[in-house]
């Protein structure tokens, strides 16, 4: 694993955006006989979420995939922004930064895998689970240790929130 970019400023973070699979999951999909796909999600990066938003720190999920279940577990954390079934992600980002006035400078991107890479650039933490994909893991400032779908997001959150002393 190559070593990680310059420690990021976790100090300034004003938002954190997140991918789903990889990051609030471990990847892994359950084929149901419904013709449904289940995933897992850490009961500890919910709690984060959650907290974070209570806080007024900004929430924002982009996915590629669209799935109810993922939006209901969002929603049920009280996630508001919420962009699932996403083909280019950076688009949805500028968009998002422009309509809330948000300056990349102050956000902190998780993502795991090929398609975020693009946003995560543009962001002052490019954030990543300890398990993603190795292109992922040589452009990340930030690199937990916990994998994707294991406290990884948690992670990330409580070490800002920590910085800025609002955890």
């Amino acid at each position: 694993m190559p070593a990680p970019l310059t420690p990021p400023d976790l100090s300034t973070v004003q938002a954190f955006v997140l991918d789903v699979d990889g990051v609030l999951t471990d990847g892994t999909l359950l084929a149901l006989n419904s013709g449904e796909q289940a995933r897992a999600f850490h009961i500890r990066d919910g709690y984060a979420i959650r907290h974070a938003l209570r806080k007024g720190y900004r929430i924002v999920v982009i996915s590629g995939r669209e799935e109810e279940g993922v939006r209901k577990r969002l929603e049920s954390l009280d996630v508001l922004d919420i962009y699932l079934g996403v083909d280019d992600k950076m688009k949805i980002f500028n968009t998002y930064i422009n309509v809330h006035r948000l300056d990349p400078a102050h956000i902190a991107y998780m993502g795991d895998d090929m398609p975020d890479m693009e946003v995560m650039r543009r962001c002052a933490v490019a954030a990543c689970p300890i398990d993603a994909a190795s292109d992922v893991l040589a452009i990340s400032n930030y690199v937990a240790t916990k994998g994707g779908g294991q406290g990884a997001v948690r992670e990330l959150i409580e070490a800002v929130m920590k910085a800025q002393k609002t955890w």
